[in-house]
């Protein structure tokens, strides 16, 4: 991802807050066979505080992206939108698409047997706390042997990443007001290729640059 310094990203606290509200991942590995692709739920590391991921993929998927053994790519896609230029005003303009997306890279470490039943587990606990009636893995009908063997189809990994790319491209380049109607624009619906978490994440990070500016003011 070509990085442009008007759109870096790096506070490690706001990075947290995006890779833990956009789970579903993308998993690439360049392999002997050419680039592999796969897409998994990954979840923050509750006992770190930096940007360890950690999940699973299903077998043979492990062999397929010789997980364990080479670079694996994991990419976090936020929120993101097509930008019309009629939102610009009477100027000559051109569409764009703003977005927020995080690449996370890194060798990953293997999880034992149980370090992965605790994953798997916190994946299923994060899902369906949001369900009306939720139900962990451990939940009858589920019992132990059923659980194990759903385990022994899966292997867990712990990814720490040694190299971070991380743009929001959220119209800094643009003026106040400009910003302002293109969110009206997305919280009234008007783009059919938009996020609709898209216009709050614009007004988070604007808000953050104004209250910046108002202080060196």
């Amino acid at each position: 991802m070509r990085q442009n310094p008007s759109f870096a990203f790096t506070d490690t606290a706001e990075l947290r807050r995006v890779i833990d509200a956009n789970p579903w991942m993308t998993l690439v590995s360049s392999t002997d066979d050419g680039l592999v692709a796969s897409h998994y739920a990954v979840l923050l590391d509750p006992d770190r505080d930096d940007l360890t991921v950690v999940g699973h993929v299903g077998r043979p998927d492990d062999m397929i992206h010789g997980l364990g053994t080479r670079e694996l790519l994991l990419v976090v896609q936020g929120p993101h939108g097509y930008i019309s230029p009629g939102w610009y005003g009477d100027v000559a303009s051109v569409p764009t698409w703003n977005f927020v997306s995080i690449h996370l890279s890194g060798v990953p470490e293997i999880l034992s047997p149980e370090e992965n039943l605790v994953v798997l587990e916190r994946l299923v606990d994060r899902f369906e706390s949001g369900m009306p009636s939720p139900r962990g893995m451990w939940t009858a009908p589920n019992d132990p042997d059923f659980v194990r063997g759903l385990e022994r189809g899966t292997i867990g990994f712990r990814l720490t990443p040694t190299r971070v790319v991380a743009k929001r491209k959220l119209s800094q380049n643009k003026s106040d007001e400009v910003v302002d109607t293109i969110i009206e624009q997305l919280e009234s619906s008007r783009s059919p290729y938009a996020d609709p978490r898209l216009p709050a994440e614009m007004r988070r990070a604007h808000d953050a640059m104004r209250a910046a500016r108002a202080e060196q003011a």
